[in-house]
């Protein structure tokens, strides 16, 4: 299972998109200070509103702050709420959908009933409301209040899945041999959700960046944050689409679309290798194809 994930282009084109701005998120403000000398924060009057240039490779913004010391400080704060937003959201998923499915019961019906309770919520709304009550509190906050309103579909999900694996034989069998707790649910029938986890885990990441982009943008955020959806929001304050200043909007803009393209990839990768019904028979080289007929003429 894992070296035909590793070998799909898709996954490993997506799985390197991340890799890369989560290097850029942990070493990115110190290669850009330590290398460029640049500080995302520091008002330069003298550059207001420059175009790309060879002092400023992605130009400046409105205030004088350098656009790709911003991008790249930006990767940090939007890379930390997608992750963290994702841990929780996907956990929560696990924890209530997956003993939901297996027990069956009056767990199921409680657990079912928290579950179709979170799915009628409005969620936009109630983030708004409780992120707006808590503004000003940072992007750990956000990012967890992204996640917890966000595991409703993933435990649905789960429920049903862990309900068809709980009447399977092997698990059938387990407790016949006397296995019973959270052991069997967590040991043996959550590692056959592994692929659709990783689904999961990925659609939540995307999710909370772009959660928190438009909360950002909605001026519901830390303001003394930089992240790629403060950026945003800032550049539409100060009217950069009618300034013609696309350099400032349109970086940022593009990193989020970079990393949800990079968790699609992944995704359509793990879907085709989990999924019996989207694998394609891989083409034969030509020097494959000469081997195989040399074996079968020499059998």
């Amino acid at each position: 299972m894992s070296t035909a994930f590793l070998t799909s282009w898709k996954v490993r084109v997506g799985l390197g998109i991340l890799v890369l701005f989560c290097l850029l998120a942990v070493f990115g403000p110190w290669l850009v200070d330590s290398l460029l000398g640049l500080d995302p924060r520091e008002n330069d009057t003298a550059v207001i509103a420059q175009p790309p240039g060879a002092a400023h490779l992605l130009g400046t913004n409105q205030f004088g702050q350098d656009v790709l010391a911003q991008v790249v400080a930006g990767a940090r704060g939007s890379m930390y709420v997608g992750l963290l937003g994702a841990v929780v959201g996907t956990a929560m998923a696990i924890l209530i959908g997956v003993p939901a499915g297996y027990y069956g019961g009056k767990v199921d019906a409680g657990l079912n009933f928290l579950t179709n309770l979170f799915l009628v919520l409005p969620v936009l709304p109630l983030i708004l409301i409780v992120a707006g009550y808590l503004e000003g509190t940072g992007i750990t906050t956000i990012a967890l209040i992204i996640g917890f309103f966000g595991w409703s579909g993933g435990a649905r999900t789960l429920r049903a899945q862990a309900l068809s694996i709980a009447n399977r034989d092997f698990v059938r069998a387990m407790r016949m041999l006397g296995e019973r707790g959270p052991r069997l649910v967590f040991a043996e029938v959550l590692p056959h959700l592994t692929g659709l986890i990783a689904s999961m885990f990925l659609h939540a990441m995307i999710g909370a960046v772009m959660a928190e982009a438009g909360l950002a943008f909605l001026g519901i955020s830390d303001s003394s944050a930089i992240s790629w959806g403060t950026m945003i929001q800032s550049a539409q304050q100060q009217s950069a689409v009618l300034r013609g200043l696309w350099w400032w909007f349109v970086p940022p803009g593009l990193c989020i679309a970079l990393i949800g393209t990079a968790c699609a990839l992944v995704n359509f990768g793990v879907d085709e290798i989990a999924n019996p019904k989207l694998r394609v028979a891989r083409p034969v080289s030509a020097r494959r194809a000469k081997r195989l007929a040399r074996a079968g003429g020499g059998a």
